[in-house]
């Protein structure tokens, strides 16, 4: 029989599951129920199905509820982990609307009317999730966790929905992984709509509204101000969304400011960092990071969805052959989705990249970066490829290739215009490798400039593109004139450890609002 206390985790993203991550959302989901379960209580976690994830699965239930004024039935199936964990189990909610979208599988592009079709799912999803706890099929949780906006729902239903009263014996804690992205919907007069799906619901608008757009409701700020505690990835992030964006030169609270302002004076607002994995970690063999290379693009070479950027893809294995007969001097690294928070930099001052490049290229080094993501993103570093042969833009994902990155990187590159956490940075210091970042959120709670890295960062955007440059200069100044000093960096790195022990003690105690187990 299960002893301890009951956590349930809802949402968008679960890496314990095999093609359930987009950001470090999925990381933290997968990380943070085993080190629960290491503490002798019980972690449930579920997301959506996207159509593929309950296939092979056990179900559960069938779940009953009311949506746009009628009967719908979703299905909850438990579903095995790429590794089991004693005391954490998975489960998927499955339903024909809550469909794989082109961004990772996962989520939606709506460029004409942003956030249409995943709000549609999420809805689906939390409604289906509450009628899971509803039926018992989770047993009796005590704490629920959310994570951003396509969780926020249920805190919609806790609050105003009659058929959910189950949910107020519950206290119910928020996750902030990225501000920036709020889903923001109307609140009537659109299929994606709060009203159209729950039609003649009386509830508080004022607690949904978006604070620039009278008519919408915003989901985001709904899990700010409803929820018993809201969380930040890291402190010194939970510090700059205090304040209000000035982009580019800081992105801070989204226009969300005053709510998380409020939440701090009603202190529910925590800072805590995220930890990383050091335990059962996929493994690279040294050695391997141009062979793995080729043998992914001649994987992708041979998959109908990729037939579009073949040439490209040619292209890209013709100069790793090269480097295979040439090792570089030098390799700098980046892996990340391609979007204006990771390469807003790069794309607006293509300069910079060219510097970086040229530089390198006087050095015998080279720049690999691995991603897919916004196509404006894609085309511009697929530009630069043919531009410059030590560029190595792999426009895909994979996991081994990913792994041989982090392992083979001398250093790597995060110049990211903010960083709720970050943790390709933690996992590149894992393996003793140094990054050089922007100064903001996680990046600068985890690197210490001039001893396991380097930061830059600037008052104008002008200094930042500038001190980029600086500082990408001192490193590479560092790495070819003073051996025993980069040694060194090297070494710090390697031992600095973010443990998710650390950060769940953080949790049990301003989160949770428990006793440790």
């Amino acid at each position: 029989m299960e002893k301890g206390r009951r956590f349930l985790f809802v949402a968008a993203e679960n890496d314990a599951l095999p093609e359930c991550k987009a950001g470090g959302m999925g990381d933290v989901v997968r990380d943070v129920p085993r080190e629960i379960a290491a503490r002798g209580d019980v972690a449930l976690v579920v997301v959506p199905s996207y159509g593929r994830l309950h296939q092979g699965g056990r179900r559960v239930a069938g779940l009953r509820f009311s949506l746009r004024g009628k009967p719908y039935e979703a299905e909850l199936y438990a579903v095995a982990p790429k590794r089991e964990v004693a005391g954490v189990s998975h489960f998927v909610i499955h339903h024909p609307e809550i469909t794989a979208g082109e961004i990772a599988h996962m989520y939606h592009h709506d460029p004409e009317e942003p956030f249409y079709t995943d709000t549609i799912k999420f809805t689906i999803f939390c409604t289906a999730v509450a009628s899971a706890l509803r039926q018992g099929c989770f047993g009796a949780i005590q704490i629920m966790h959310l994570h951003d906006w396509h969780s926020s729902l249920l805190l919609f239903l806790r609050a105003f929905h009659p058929d959910f009263q189950e949910l107020r014996g519950i206290r119910i804690v928020y996750s902030i992984h990225n501000l920036a992205i709020q889903g923001i919907r109307p609140f009537s007069g659109n299929y994606s709509s709060l009203e159209t799906w729950f039609p003649g619901l009386p509830y508080d608008q004022a607690a949904l509204q978006d604070p620039r757009y009278s008519d919408c409701m915003n989901l985001m700020a709904l899990g700010i101000r409803l929820s018993d505690a809201v969380h930040t990835v890291s402190p010194s992030y939970k510090e700059d969304i205090l304040k209000p964006s000035r982009p580019p030169e800081f992105i801070g609270g989204e226009g969300l400011e005053a709510d998380l302002v409020r939440a701090k004076k009603e202190k529910r607002l925590f800072g805590i960092l995220n930890g990383c994995n050091y335990k059962n970690i996929r493994t690279a063999e040294k050695g391997t990071l141009f062979p793995n290379t080729v043998r992914a693009i001649f994987r992708w070479l041979q998959m109908e969805d990729k037939k579009y950027k073949a040439d490209f893809l040619a292209h890209t294995g013709e100069k790793v052959i090269g480097l295979m007969d040439t090792p570089p001097k030098m390799v700098c690294s980046s892996v990340a989705r391609l979007t204006e928070q990771k390469y807003y930099f790069f794309r607006r001052s293509p300069e910079s990249l060219e510097y970086i490049l040229e530089k390198l290229d006087r050095l015998g080094g080279i720049y690999m970066l691995l991603g897919t993501g916004a196509p404006e993103y894609e085309d511009f570093f697929r530009k630069f490829s043919y531009r410059y042969p030590n560029f190595i833009f792999t426009n895909a994902q994979d996991e081994d290739l990913i792994d041989s990155m982090y392992l083979e990187t001398d250093l790597y590159l995060m110049p990211s215009l903010f960083e709720p956490c970050g943790i390709s940075q933690m996992l590149a210091m894992r393996n003793g490798n140094p990054c050089l970042a922007h100064a903001t959120g996680g990046l600068k709670d985890t690197i210490r400039h001039g001893e396991t890295g380097f930061l830059f960062g600037g008052a104008t955007y002008g200094e930042k593109i500038e001190n980029l440059q600086l500082v990408f200069d001192q490193a590479v100044s560092l790495f070819f004139e003073d051996e025993a000093a980069w040694k060194r960096m090297k070494a710090l790195a390697s031992k600095e450890r973010f443990t998710w022990k650390k950060s769940v003690d953080r949790y049990y105690r301003d989160l949770y609002a428990l006793k440790q187990g």
